[in-house]
């Protein structure tokens, strides 16, 4: 790091526990490893009694003109936000990282992790007055599925049936074994909305979440009340939800230090330990699976050539990236989407090092390498740097790479997945079976960088069925390893979510799934007037 920091507090949360299954009956409550870890730099966050109040105003460093209040069409941590402020899941992460009930009251599988159960919670009401039913969960379910562009359909490709059994149960069934299942069940794409002849109005902003929709403006504004009958009775504690998309960070920081809003992520990691220092401000981060990446379409030249992404993969200064755009506040990536936390976490796979020469051997056979690499900071924080650093290095192999400067705005719909490359990141997911079936099988909708590989994908349904934790394992070490040697996915570090507050936003322990609390601020969190 290129500056110290005032180490004022830490939290580190515990484990999440894997229950055995056996035989053929099994119940679940809680699947993965999710262990994630608080440092506060700045000031006190936490604790005061949580009391209700106050409008609560955040800057936020995503937003687009392209968002849409449909949930299969959530794309960044803007409608992240929205949708957990409007709308629940089955279940939700906890500050633990374990999952737990929300919509659901309990589940339970049986047939081997075949055939799930879903007991719903009774009394749960929608913003407009309708009380949720078993109804409403499969016509949720169903508007991912099928002709769809959801993210969510390649990870609900397993689910062969839907029943419901009363007004309160569903009944999943899967063309195959999957223990992890119920962390399927709660993609932020997968909200739970009402019902009407069988279908859902993706656009109407109605859910049971603690907030009412007032107001939205894509890519400028929400706007929301809270919901009076919200089900969760010691949640929501602000009286107004106000979400503003300032993608420029100096822009964000100002926002906040002039008190123009309450909260903003990805603080600028340039001037954080600055920002720390202010009086009345609160600088705080969490550790999970957020991780920043280059993909490569495997479908289109030069990247179909395996030469070509090996020569680039060793191209790049990753110790310099972690030092340099995430300012210490991350750990290196070793070119796969699994994070040391995750419990199947490949710890003994070889650390890809920076290494010019062996880049150049890949290269030459591959007849040379002169691409262009699309970056906007709106893919990261610095993406537009990384890139240029990355050109940097990779001139010493005899790497020719173009950095593009794209525009913020537009940046998901125009540039990820249409450009052959470009700058991305994800927020990771908390078990393995979700992160690769999001992202790397190669039927997913969100496999961006259009990689297939036949020994992936049956590795991928063996580890779903297989309960044996030492021989998931080594699936699971056999899935990350073939990503690192042939998929399209540069992967040079994991970042910690930043984030900062005003004095009197107060909070306890927090998740660390998703930025900003598992992106549950706006209900966990309170004012202390």
């Amino acid at each position: 790091m290129k500056h110290k920091i005032h180490k004022k507090g830490q939290l580190k949360s515990g484990q999440i526990t894997r229950r055995g299954f056996v035989g053929g009956s099994i119940a679940l409550g809680a699947a993965g490893t999710m262990a994630g870890s608080l440092l506060t730099l700045s000031g006190n966050a936490f604790a005061s009694t949580a009391r209700r109040g106050g409008r609560m105003r955040a800057g936020l460093a995503h937003g687009s003109t392209t968002d849409t209040l449909d949930p299969a069409s959530y794309e960044n941590g803007f409608t992240g936000v929205m949708n957990y402020s409007l709308h629940n899941h089955l279940g939700e992460v906890d500050a633990t990282g374990a999952l737990v009930p929300e919509l659901a009251e309990s589940w339970e599988a049986s047939n081997g992790a075949k055939t799930w159960v879903v007991n719903l919670r009774q009394g749960v009401e929608f913003h407009n007055g309708k009380t949720l039913d078993s109804d409403d969960v499969i016509a949720s379910f169903q508007h991912h599925m099928g002709e769809t562009k959801s993210p969510a359909k390649s990870l609900l490709e397993q689910v062969t049936s839907m029943r419901t059994d009363g007004k309160n149960r569903v009944i999943f069934e899967l063309s195959g074994a999957n223990a992890d299942f119920m962390f399927i069940t709660i993609d932020y794409h997968i909200a739970i909305k009402a019902a009407k002849d069988g279908k859902i109005d993706a656009l109407d902003g109605i859910g049971t979440g603690g907030y009412v929709l007032e107001s939205f403006e894509p890519g400028v504004r929400f706007y929301a009340k809270r919901h009076a009958n919200y089900f969760k009775p010691d949640s929501a504690w602000f009286d107004e939800l106000e979400l503003l998309s300032i993608v420029d960070p100096t822009a964000r920081i100002n926002a906040l230090t002039t008190g123009e809003v309450d909260v903003i992520d990805r603080v600028d990691l340039k001037t954080a330990h600055l920002l720390a220092r202010q009086s009345g401000i609160n600088v705080e981060e969490t550790t999970g699976t957020k991780h920043y990446t280059f993909p490569m379409r495997c479908d289109t030249a030069p990247f179909d050539d395996n030469n070509v992404r090996m020569a680039l993969k060793l191209a790049v200064k990753r110790d310099e990236l972690v030092e340099k755009i995430l300012y210490g506040h991350g750990t290196v990536g070793n070119d796969h989407p699994i994070a040391p936390i995750n419990q199947y976490h490949a710890a003994t796979l070889p650390q890809r090092v920076y290494d010019p020469d062996k880049a150049r051997f890949y290269a030459d056979k591959a007849g040379g390498i002169k691409v262009q690499l699309h970056a906007a900071d709106a893919a990261f924080p610095g993406a537009v740097d990384a890139a240029v650093l990355y050109k940097e290095h990779a001139a010493a192999a005899g790497i020719e790479i173009e950095v593009v400067r794209a525009p913020n705005d537009g940046y998901w719909s125009n540039i990820w997945m249409n450009k052959p490359w470009g700058a991305s990141y994800w927020g990771g997911r908390s078990t393995e079976d979700w992160m690769f079936t999001t992202a790397y099988l190669s039927t997913a909708s969100w496999n961006e960088s259009f990689w297939k590989n036949e020994r992936f994908d049956e590795l991928l349904f063996m580890g779903r069925a297989e309960t044996n934790t030492d021989l998931r394992r080594e699936i699971y070490y056999e899935m990350q390893e073939i990503v690192k040697d042939d998929c399209g996915e540069v992967i040079p570090m994991f970042a910690n979510y930043v984030f900062a507050s005003v004095e009197k936003v107060k909070h306890g322990a927090m998740a660390g799934n998703w930025d900003l609390d598992g992106e549950k601020f706006f209900e966990r969190w309170w004012f202390d007037f």
